[in-house]
């Protein structure tokens, strides 16, 4: 019911997710659709009672119960499907909801919150906007008994350590530093606009997108060259305009993040391909750029850019390049590209990341789980495996 109330309001939600996140008209449709299909795919979740054990004397089951209120932080770059995701499990669960969106983005969600009424008993499905204080005030509160939580490394630990005084259960899907690798064997042509997508969907403010490329020196040139192209013919503008394709950032503190990246990578010698600069114009909107020659210790390379700007290193060695990409404390995302898909394979079974998409562009799937492997997370969304983390084990033991 909830999945076919937002179809119906479809339109109307996604402008407002336009004018408050920023990214194309297109794209913000595309993520409400995304939510009605996390609604309906969390809807034909169920989790029975098993039976474990059973003789003539003992029968032992397995049930799962729901943990409580369970609450729901969300953050601005896709603020509505995430807290769709994270809430559709919780109340299939058993559970209570209190949603909290990012200060950014709290329209489109309150309005979500609004259509719920109609669909869900009072104090079943809550959304509550506000600053951070909001967030700690949750993750303080002893009736919270569950904390999903998408956003920064640093506030996922802050959470992490809140909770652990209550012993709250806690889903943390944090921050990712990407590494898209390329073979020697790949085929240029083919794969450099999916590559492009990996990097730029929604202005780079993606969890899982591409935040550092690796590319063997036979095809660095000409991939690089591809996505120059593609960067320069890009159109970037207002979300609510037709034909917009990137739309700006979404605040001011993560332009002057991006800003900083960018000159401390020319500092280190990074030669700007393309791009490299705000552009002149009102609102936070920076250039698509590409940067070549930089690698592993400088800022851009190491931390997580959330924005439109890729790095990208030449490599000789894909023993060397795989130890080169699993060396940080991320470990969300990663994509491998090559034509020989056994080979491929083999490179991302050594890949330290929650997942590794193959020759595509990286999507979720509501029937698999997500999540980060390090600091990029603990717990997982997604299928069965995020309906048992809304849960809580409990063994009937009965003696007939």
């Amino acid at each position: 019911k909830a999945a076919d109330k937002i179809e119906s309001h479809l339109e109307d939600i996604a402008k407002i997710l336009t004018q408050e996140q920023g990214k194309p008209l297109d794209k913000a449709l595309a993520e409400m659709r995304v939510v009605v299909g996390r609604l309906r795919a969390a809807s034909e979740l169920s989790l029975p009672v098993k039976v474990l054990e059973e003789d003539e004397q003992t029968r032992i089951e397995l049930h799962h119960k729901p943990l409580g209120v369970a609450a729901v932080i969300t953050p601005w770059n896709y603020p509505v499907s995430i807290a769709a995701g994270q809430a559709s499990a919780a109340l299939i669960a058993g559970n209570t909801v209190v949603i909290k969106p990012s200060p950014y983005t709290p329209l489109a969600t309150l309005y979500v919150g609004a259509i719920m009424r109609d669909v869900f008993p009072a104090g079943v499905v809550n959304v509550i906007a506000g600053n951070d204080d909001v967030g700690a005030a949750l993750t303080k509160h002893p009736l919270v008994r569950k904390i999903s939580f998408t956003g920064s490394i640093p506030t996922g630990q802050a959470i992490a350590r809140v909770a652990a005084n209550d012993l709250k259960r806690v889903t943390l899907e944090l921050g990712g530093n990407d590494p898209a690798i390329v073979l020697d064997d790949a085929d240029v042509e083919k794969i450099a606009e999916d590559i492009f997508w990996c990097a730029f969907t929604n202005s780079g403010q993606l969890c899982f997108a591409t935040k550092r490329l690796y590319v063997p020196e036979n095809l660095h040139d000409d991939l690089v060259n591809r996505l120059k192209t593609l960067a320069e013919n890009m159109i970037v503008g207002d979300g609510m305009e037709e034909g917009t394709q990137l739309g700006p950032l979404n605040n001011a503190a993560q332009l002057n993040i991006i800003s900083e990246l960018v000159d401390d990578a020319k500092h280190h010698g990074g030669i700007i391909v393309t791009g490299g600069h705000r552009m002149n114009r009102p609102g936070y909107f920076f250039q698509p750029t590409l940067i070549t020659h930089v690698k592993e210790g400088i800022r851009l390379v190491d931390e997580e850019q959330f924005g439109p700007v890729l790095p990208i290193i030449k490599y000789s060695d894909l023993d060397d390049v795989i130890q080169r990409a699993n060396d940080t404390q991320m470990g969300l995302g990663a994509t491998v590209w090559g034509e020989d898909k056994e080979r491929a394979n083999q490179v991302a079974n050594q890949i330290e990341s929650g997942t590794v998409w193959i020759n595509q562009r990286p999507k979720l799937s509501p029937n698999a789980p997500f999540g980060g492997v390090k600091h990029s997370g603990v717990g997982r969304i997604g299928g069965i495996w995020g309906l048992k983390e809304a849960t809580e084990l409990q063994t009937i033991n009965i003696h007939k």
